[in-house]
């Protein structure tokens, strides 16, 4: 049989973090030692009370409306509305599995060029490849912590002869833990109402904000054109749990029936009980804060460990505030990579992890230059339970305690630095 298949499709590789993740798990399986730095997610269990209403709701195997529980909707409603001074209402919030089905049929549904920072996630590229969108990387800068600024964003806006175009803005930011300034937010905004710009806030980390300001969103400086992605994989570590929720303004109410429509041809809704589960982490937040509020200070204090040791081993890194990813770089040491036949950011995760045993991702997986030598790390190669039951035992977190609690961490840097001294 001639079968064909949609070249859209058929040219897509393999999502960068599951495929890392699968294969240093495939080498651990072989008895290989990897730090696994390349994927992530959170390592600590999903709160008791979340735990406790998804065992009490087994039972519940009916469908539900495609929109999502009433019950939840209104409850995520009320909770981004006063923590973060959004002004959603239920009505206009989605549940779907995961921010990241969202993000894609949004990106599916609105007409326009796709503009994300660049480094940006993975995943926001091929989302455009599949809908055969035009897409836009734009460059951003180490010294601002490749933070989007309002200036490079008007640079590629006024290239566009769209009316509508779409940013995606990853807050805080996989992949470098960095988290907009209020005045940053405030000044994109201006260029956006200027270019007819949908944001999507893609604040999957909200609540992973280790840094010295209150998190900020841009819904709050820009209601009118901003939709809001979030879940439960991140903060409430339920990642397998596939439970994301889309926010949509009544300015863009327009978007909400044929939204609905695409969801009720694809697929369907998102699992009774695990909607229930959900409840507690939005309708009864006090009952899971703690153990968020706990989650995110470690996430903190390894983010912050892995920043020394980077800077001690000579790597460029911006400091993070959010989420637990860093972007390092190896530019310092780009003659020695290249003398070897190092040339770029794939080659050398490649020879990374062959040679010191440590996954990383590309830079070029984030919309890098294939040259510039910059890998995703992520923070998270450690047991969270254990981590999680003994944080309340440590007066302070200095080295040493870190070196205790982040075994593979510290590992993961010292074979590194090995490398870059015996190899380079």
């Amino acid at each position: 049989m001639n079968t064909r298949i949609n070249k859209q499709i058929f040219n897509l590789k393999e999502s960068a973090t599951l495929y890392i993740n699968q294969l240093a798990l495939d080498l651990r399986d072989k008895g290989q030692n990897i730090c696994h730095l390349g994927f992530g997610e959170s390592p600590f269990p999903v709160p008791k009370a979340m735990q406790d209403e998804l065992s009490n709701n087994v039972h519940k195997k009916h469908y539900i409306s495609g929109n999502g529980l009433p019950k939840l909707r209104k409850a995520i409603a009320k909770f981004f509305n006063n923590k973060f001074g959004y002004n959603y209402s239920y009505e206009n919030i989605f549940i779907g599995p995961g921010s990241k089905e969202l993000i894609f049929q949004l990106v599916y549904l609105l007409d326009g060029p796709l503009m994300v920072p660049a480094p940006s996630w993975v995943s926001y590229g091929p989302h455009a490849t599949i809908r055969s969108k035009k897409f836009i990387p734009i460059k951003t800068d180490f010294e601002n912590g490749y933070r989007l600024q309002a200036s490079e964003l008007e640079k590629i806006c006024k290239l566009q002869n769209n009316r509508q175009k779409i940013l995606i803005l990853n807050n805080p930011c996989n992949p470098t833990g960095s988290v907009h300034k209020p005045g940053e937010l405030k000044d994109i905004s201006e260029v956006c109402r200027k270019h007819g710009v949908i944001v999507i806030s893609d604040e999957i980390y909200a609540l992973i904000n280790f840094g010295n300001e209150i998190f900020e969103g841009i819904a709050k400086y820009y209601p009118e054109g901003t939709i809001t992605t979030s879940g439960v994989s991140k903060a409430f570590s339920a990642g397998g749990w596939r439970l994301g929720f889309a926010m949509i303004p009544k300015e863009l109410s327009i978007i909400a029936k044929p939204f609905s429509a695409f969801i009720s041809e694809t697929f369907s809704c998102v699992s009774a009980p695990i909607q229930h589960g959900v409840l507690p982490a939005f309708e009864n937040y006090e009952l899971v804060k703690n153990h968020v509020e706990n989650c995110r200070d470690i996430h903190g204090i390894a983010g912050n460990f892995l920043y020394k040791k980077f800077k001690e081993i000579g790597l460029n890194c911006p400091k993070p505030e959010g989420a637990f990813y860093l972007f390092p770089d190896f530019e310092n040491f780009k003659e020695l990579l290249n003398s070897r036949g190092i040339v770029s950011s794939n080659e050398l995760c490649k020879v990374l992890l062959k040679e010191a045993h440590v996954a990383l991702l590309p830079g070029s997986n984030f919309y890098m230059n294939e040259n510039f030598f910059a890998v995703r790390v992520a923070s998270v190669d450690y047991n969270g339970a254990k981590v999680l039951k003994d944080f309340l035992k440590y007066d302070k977190f200095n080295e040493e305690t870190c070196l205790k609690i982040f075994p593979n961490l510290s590992k993961a840097c010292d074979n590194i630095d090995s490398w870059l001294k015996n190899n380079v």
